[in-house]
């Protein structure tokens, strides 16, 4: 079994001197004697003592705690996010608490009334899918604790906010797919009132238009996952007047699609091309290997935790709420011709 957690109260216990004088050894306060600083210092890390750093947050009203909420750990992108984050944090001097919405809007709001309890010093965060409310981030602003959104961001709060550009690199993968022949494109979008959604859809529609191809409700589709995609596409296929092309919102749904198209006898990129939008491993080891729009979400997380610090750092009462937008480029591979 794994040893309890030391605490100051057992290093003063074992040395026969105070809680105060281990809190001050442990800080390295000169007021305490250089033998004594040594000596509970050793103790500490013989035994891997840890700060609580709750009750240090709670003790001190503040911390260098930042609290990151992501909609899935297991999403590339998301991931990515991550690692940026952690990259700058570390560098900084932050620590970062790690919590996962699974698009849940409950899960996020239980996630953001924790962070006030730990009393964060700021939220790093994108929305879950069904997340139409924003109270509780709200609640958030109110005491104090900033808040920077990525990728899916709130628009109705006044925060900082870092996004890729979604609208240019739907754009671009439209007309690519155009370009190299394709005359009925489908779009499989995510839920209307995410912002990425209205962006990647007006890309793809002024693409569509530029060239004069038009667009109906039936080339729009409400669908974001892999399972979707496999049980709607082919019935779309089975039509008189099928599309030979697919734009996605996310590789995940564009590697279903190619999986239906497959499994029907199409042949990719001939018959179908294909495009998503990540860039991340499923983009890499489907069979031909995806096309798609990178997103860069280590240069979105590193630009989201700097734009934290910076108002963290800032001595304005109101400081200026920045956006950044982080460049799409566009990642020819084999579903497309």
């Amino acid at each position: 079994m794994n040893k309890p957690q030391i605490t100051i109260k057992d290093i003063a216990r074992e040395l026969n001197v105070s809680p105060s004088t281990v809190s001050r050894g442990l800080k390295d306060n000169p007021g305490i004697s250089k033998g004594m600083r040594t000596k509970i210092q050793s103790y500490a890390q013989k035994h891997n003592y840890q700060p609580n750093t709750l009750a240090l947050n709670l003790r001190m009203n503040h911390s260098n705690t930042i609290g990151v909420i992501v909609p899935q750990i297991v999403h590339h992108f998301f991931s990515c996010v991550l690692s940026g984050i952690e990259e700058i944090a570390t560098q900084k001097g932050y620590n970062i608490i790690v919590a996962q919405s699974d698009e849940k809007y409950e899960n996020e709001v239980k996630i953001t009334q924790s962070f006030l309890a730990t009393r964060v010093c700021g939220v790093i965060t994108s929305l879950a899918k069904d997340t139409v409310k924003y109270d509780h981030y709200q609640k958030l602003i109110d005491n104090n604790i900033p808040i920077i959104f990525y990728d899916r961001i709130c628009v109705g709060l006044n925060t900082g906010r870092v996004v890729v550009d979604d609208y240019a690199g739907s754009f671009a993968a439209v007309e690519y797919m155009i370009q190299t022949g394709c005359k009925r494109i489908f779009f499989y979008s995510s839920p209307p009132h995410l912002e990425i959604s209205k962006n990647r859809k007006n890309g793809y529609i002024d693409a569509m238009k530029k060239y004069d191809i038009h667009v109906d409700d039936s080339m729009i589709k409400l669908c974001d996952t892999r399972e979707e995609a496999i049980a709607i596409t082919p019935n779309i296929l089975e039509s008189d007047n099928r599309p030979d092309g697919f734009y996605a919102i996310n590789d995940e749904t564009a590697a279903g699609i190619l999986s239906a198209c497959k499994t029907v006898g199409l042949k990719i990129p001939d018959e179908v091309s294909i495009c998503g939008f990540t860039d991340g491993a499923i983009a890499q080891t489907t069979d031909p290997k995806l096309t798609t729009i990178e997103q860069h979400g280590g240069d979105v997380g590193k630009n989201a935790i700097e734009l934290l610090i910076e108002e963290l750092n800032s001595n304005e009462e109101e400081t200026l709420k920045l956006k950044r937008i982080v460049r799409t480029n566009l990642v020819v591979r084999g579903t497309t011709k």
